[in-house]
């Protein structure tokens, strides 16, 4: 395990890769109404992320039908250190920070946050695949529906939640689904790196208006980006439903 320094965020970053205990085709099999969202803190100045990204990918592609979603939110605290990732945003540490402060956990990566009730390090295979065993056998708290209509490079929403949104909000993600990049300086130097459910946008809405509108990237098309929407406890942090935008 490796520790990194960083004072001008005065929290320890950890990069670790776990042995692999078992294959991701073992993913568990969806009996209730639960759901499972599992938002990746990664970055490709990271040389122990590229192994969470490809286990994410896996899951991904074996999902199949099952309300699993996934999310990789790069981080920008990574860019000082000799490459800076294209795909990061200052937003998406500071949902890392509030996560480590929700949760009670430090601040690494690769992370892996599932629901909002846990973490775990991201390459760890059995972790992850046992959080999201958890997460889908769990009654969800809320149902959350959501249709979009593109209009001139924005998707005009329209949505619904049941169950008990207080204190709560809806984000939508804007998500490119897979993308490779060639890095050239830090600790991946040289190599070809393979990304999944890339979080390009995070916008934040009350549940409760009923309606609201994105302004989407020039190159959005619904084969190669998806939209994924969450009602989250403001508080807490909990995640109570999820859904793909249904475009």
């Amino acid at each position: 395990m490796k520790l990194i320094m960083i004072p001008a965020i005065a929290l320890t970053l950890f990069s670790a890769v776990f042995a692999n205990q078992r294959t991701a085709s073992e993913q568990p099999v969806h009996t209730g109404n639960g759901f499972a969202v599992l938002e990746l803190f990664t970055s490709e100045g990271c040389s122990s992320c590229p192994p969470a990204d490809a286990l994410l990918a896996r899951i991904q592609q074996e999902a199949g039908n099952k309300p699993i979603y996934i999310l990789a939110y790069h981080v920008d605290y990574w860019n000082r250190l000799g490459w800076k990732d294209i795909f990061s945003d200052p937003r998406y540490s500071k949902r890392q920070y509030q996560y480590s402060q929700q949760l009670n956990s430090q601040v690494y990566t690769p992370q892996l946050v599932i629901n909002g009730t846990s973490s775990c390090i991201g390459s760890d295979e059995a972790a992850v695949t046992n959080a999201m065993a958890n997460a889908l056998a769990s009654p969800a708290e809320e149902t959350l529906n959501i249709k979009a209509q593109l209009q001139s490079g924005k998707a005009a929403l329209t949505y619904n939640v049941t169950g008990d949104a207080g204190n709560s909000r809806l984000l939508v993600a804007v998500v490119q689904k897979h993308t490779v990049s060639k890095v050239t300086r830090g600790e991946n130097e040289g190599r070809m790196l393979s990304h999944v459910q890339i979080v390009r946008d995070l916008r934040t809405f009350d549940p409760g208006a009923g309606s609201a509108q994105i302004s989407l990237p020039g190159d959005f098309n619904t084969q190669e980006w998806e939209l994924i929407g969450m009602i989250q406890d403001s508080g807490t942090g909990v995640i109570k439903a999820a859904t793909r935008v249904s475009l």
